[in-house]
């Protein structure tokens, strides 16, 4: 059997233009902001190898991400801050987000294909994808440069709070991450709505 093709340009053809993709990362840790991006690529100009994030080697990330920011039409990575996280929740601070890239893009996108299954409220039409990091190359576009800009920001946050792993783990649940917790107590990056964090700051 031959192997599975990557994500195309299939959807995007489909959608009236122009047409980001729109990706997060950072729902699921323990700390640092959730971060999302929005990406418009021209299929003739795309780098080639886009892929969902989590598929590629910290390496080949960090590659496309320079192709990325160099061919495409327009992109923006926005975050929502852990205090925005905590006053609105991890949904709602995702789409808070979202929106910003959306609304940070140089050329203004008509359509926006968003990773997973979830309507948020952006400033243009939406199509929601199912595992669309896999399917669309906007949103793999979108979903590398979500990943590696919060991976860049937690690295500079393990040098501001040293002693987490933050560099290692990206705020994610980890043993190092669970040993440092018990020995340091939270930080002023943890997220407070999470069950582990807010006990340990009921206990301080």
């Amino acid at each position: 059997m031959p192997p599975a093709a990557g994500p195309d340009f299939l959807l995007e053809a489909a959608c009236p233009g122009p047409v980001c993709g729109v990706d997060e990362a950072g729902r699921g840790p323990w700390a640092g902001p959730v971060c999302a991006a929005a990406v418009i690529l021209d299929p003739d100009t795309a780098p080639a190898g886009l892929n969902d994030s989590k598929k590629l080697t910290a390496l080949k990330r960090e590659a496309l991400e320079g192709e990325i920011k160099l061919r495409a039409t327009a992109w923006c990575v926005a975050f929502a801050s852990v205090d925005e996280i905590a006053e609105l929740n991890i949904l709602q601070a995702t789409g808070l987000a979202m929106r910003r890239a959306v609304e940070g893009l140089a050329t203004p996108a008509a359509f926006a294909l968003v990773d997973g299954n979830y309507r948020f409220r952006l400033p243009c039409e939406i199509k929601t994808v199912v595992k669309g990091d896999s399917i669309s190359a906007s949103i793999a576009a979108a979903s590398i440069l979500a990943k590696t800009a919060r991976d860049r920001l937690m690295v500079e946050m393990d040098a501001l709070y040293p002693g987490y792993g933050f560099a290692a783990h990206k705020g994610y649940h980890a043993p190092i991450h669970v040993e440092a917790l018990q020995r340091l107590g939270p930080s002023p990056i943890h997220r407070r709505g999470w069950s582990p964090i807010r006990d340990l700051f009921d206990e301080a």
